[in-house]
């Protein structure tokens, strides 16, 4: 699954750097790959996800040894400081509807209509589809400020093993026609699409089967790698983003991230090639970093900021080689292309 618990051994291993020297993001993606520049506490980041507020950048990502959600905040996508975690604990409701879970995975954020922010998060345990999305709001990320306070609203939806796919992996989107969804989905049948009402952000109609968007057919009894859907829009089309392969196995990685795109937001998503993601197709997005000697595996999980210039960026991690295998926060701006596709500026 895209959140894992991590070896103790890793979980120690934290990146140091220079809080001094800020300067403007769009300027600093202009200067060479993000990636090089990046300071502070990247490491250990797992399953990022990222929003700005007013000049401040906020990234959560899964809670790691067994804790909740970590955060982390930035002026200028480069220097990073670990920030407040958004829940100290787990929900009643967590505890008794997946028994054994002890912490929190895989989050996704956004703001609602009503202005207030919404934070999807997994619970789950390790290898079992037992598992559940909750959600939580504020009416700010800023924990210093007024009206800061994350509200607990309870399940969104829950996967048993009666069920063919695993509610983890949260990501909520709006289609071009202002309707509101949440993606999902880890190994088993693939990813899932389920409509979500727009006032409450729980699911529109809880008796309704999903939507099947992405799948990678495997042997009979064999596993289906796909995970970690996130869903964009841009140039008339709906992309699918998606983790093929395995995470959390440290420099034995082998996480890659795929796209596909599609006119309607329930698919079906082809690559450039045509090849569809229900069939495990698609569109090679981020891979290892061959130019850095491999150095950085697995990239995975990820997912997308559209910035207030304008410019698209991927938030994803990867495992680096020079640590241990530590999973290590890694932003790469997005290229569209004279064809319409995205290329990834992490090298």
């Amino acid at each position: 699954m895209a959140s894992r618990v991590w070896a103790t051994g890793l979980i120690a291993l934290m990146l140091a750097g220079s809080a001094s020297g800020q300067a403007q993001p769009e300027a600093a993606a202009r200067r060479g790959a993000l990636n090089a520049r990046m300071t502070g506490d990247i490491a250990p980041v797992h399953d990022p996800v990222m929003i700005r507020a007013g000049k401040t950048y906020y990234v959560y990502g899964t809670g790691l040894d067994g804790q909740m959600l970590s955060a982390r905040t930035s002026t200028d996508l480069i220097h990073w400081t670990a920030g407040t975690p958004p829940l100290s604990q787990l929900p009643d409701w967590a505890t008794k509807a997946v028994p054994g879970t002890k912490g929190m995975w895989a989050p996704d954020i956004s703001r609602g209509a009503d202005g207030r922010y919404r934070l999807y998060y997994s619970v789950s345990t390790f290898g079992s589809n037992r598992s559940a999305i909750g959600l939580a709001t504020s009416a700010t990320l800023d924990p210093a400020a007024p009206g800061y306070g994350w509200r607990d609203k309870g399940m969104v939806v829950m996967s048993t093993p009666a069920d063919d796919f695993n509610a983890i992996d949260p990501n909520h989107v709006v289609d071009a026609d202002g309707r509101h969804w949440l993606a999902l989905g880890s190994f088993w049948s693939g990813l899932k699409l389920f409509a979500l009402d727009p006032r409450t952000g729980k699911l529109l109609d809880p008796k309704e089967k999903p939507f099947a968007i992405a799948r990678r057919p495997a042997p009979a009894g064999g596993p289906d790698p796909v995970e970690a859907p996130f869903i964009i829009r841009h140039g008339g089309y709906h992309w699918l983003l998606a983790s093929y392969d395995y995470c959390c196995k440290g420099v034995n990685s082998t996480y890659y991230t795929v796209v596909g795109r599609a006119k309607a937001i329930t698919g079906p998503y082809l690559g450039k090639d045509g090849s569809t993601m229900l069939n495990g197709g698609g569109t090679i997005l981020l891979r290892a970093d061959l130019q850095e000697q491999q150095r950085f595996r697995g990239p995975g999980h990820p997912g997308v900021m559209h910035d207030a210039d304008g410019r698209d960026y991927v938030v994803y991690h990867a495992y680096d080689r020079t640590k241990d295998g530590v999973p290590t926060l890694r932003i790469a701006p997005i290229a569209w292309g004279a064809d319409g596709w995205p290329t990834a500026e992490y090298q």
